[in-house]
């Protein structure tokens, strides 16, 4: 029967080929404190069951309630987390890339799922990982509903994992943002990445780790800590910052800078008849992506058709909300600065534009 729990002999025989049921069970407990902490009010029930459960009738509230969802990973990333033995912050990561997707559209993370795939489950590995992802949802607003860790041996390397996960929010149907409420003349507000955030690694690690021959534990002058500390920055996560952002200023769009880089992302929330240019002058990228393009000789175009450049998440917000919508940002610790603007286009319509040079390139 599916759901009879395994006796000693059939756990015995399922440790022998490679699965441990007793350390799954160590994990979960281990976990439990960091998932407890990342609950919201409609959350029913805990760790245990088949399927999260979340009170919906607090949807009653709004008139016409869409429900948004988005699913993501966190890359090669994990990677570095291995290399550095250090599993704890690759949660803000994944948490990061899917309820920054869903904000972008105005709609609030009620909550997450994740999955960890791994080639053994370590317990304390395992707890590390769901403890960083339970912090992040914190930062969210959103609760950590569920999950599933499956242990994968002869498929993954016994030190080997990936996580994922999946989020869902709501946003009044009134509210939606995105293309169809962009104007000529609204203003490209640009948000401050944290670091590298989580794209872009296949191309970072071939660059510094083996063209360049650098390990994790090399000190890098211009981060001032190692590679490894550097590459392993959390990705910001935007999504109270950004909620607060469109529930006090007039803007329009949003959009998270993720895999493609800026102008690429910029384009799938602007309409066909209006462009954008933005300015690079406006900012200066952090060291890390100096050191990728002069160390791998990448040409800059490359260089931000993959990472965000320094800017993680934009808006499309009206120019009379500009200084309004630059203090919100401030109010959640983002740097936030004007970067261009949306203009009627006929010839470059849905395009967005890079004209000038950062300082110091």
């Amino acid at each position: 029967m599916s759901d009879q729990q395994p006796t000693e002999s059939a756990s015995g025989a399922y440790a022998a080929a490679g699965v441990s049921i007793e350390a799954a069970d160590r994990a979960i407990d281990l976990m439990k404190g960091w998932v407890e902490k990342a609950r919201r009010p409609e959350m029913i029930g805990g760790l245990g069951g088949f399927a999260g459960l979340f009170d919906a009738s607090a949807l009653t509230r709004y008139e016409r309630p869409l429900l948004a969802t988005s699913t993501d990973g966190v890359g090669t990333k994990v990677a570095i987390a291995q290399m550095m033995d250090v599993h704890d912050t690759i949660g803000f990561d994944l948490v990061g890339m899917v309820v920054d997707d869903l904000v972008v559209c105005g709609a609030e993370p009620l909550f997450m799922t994740d999955y960890i795939a791994c080639g053994r489950v370590v317990p304390e590995r395992i707890a590390a990982i769901v403890k960083g992802i339970a912090e992040a949802c914190v930062v969210a607003g959103c609760a950590l509903i569920g999950g599933e860790t499956a242990e994968h041996p002869g498929l993954l390397d016994p030190d080997d994992y990936d996580v994922a996960g999946a989020t869902t929010g709501v946003v009044e149907a009134s509210k939606l943002l995105g293309p169809g409420r962009v104007r000529p003349g609204d203003v490209v507000i640009a948000m401050e990445a944290s670091g590298l955030h989580s794209n872009g690694y296949s191309l970072v690690r071939h660059v510094l780790l083996n063209q360049a021959g650098w390990t994790v534990d090399r000190h890098v002058d211009d981060f001032g800590r190692t590679l490894g500390e550097e590459l392993l920055e959390p990705t910001r996560i935007y999504a109270k910052a950004c909620l607060d952002l469109a529930d006090r200023t007039e803007t329009h769009a949003m959009s998270h800078v993720t895999g493609g880089g800026l102008a690429a992302n910029l384009e799938r929330v602007l309409p066909e008849e209006l462009s954008v240019r933005i300015d690079r002058s406006t900012w200066t990228p952090q060291p890390v992506f100096d050191v990728v393009r002069r160390v791998g000789d990448v040409p800059q175009a490359d260089l931000e058709a993959t990472l965000n450049c320094g800017v993680g998440m934009v808006s499309l917000t009206a120019p009379e909300s500009v200084d309004t919508a630059i203090a919100v940002l401030a109010g959640h610790g983002i740097r936030a600065w004007v970067a261009g603007e949306a203009r009627a286009d006929a010839e470059h319509g849905g395009r967005v534009l890079l004209e000038g040079q950062h300082p110091g390139w």
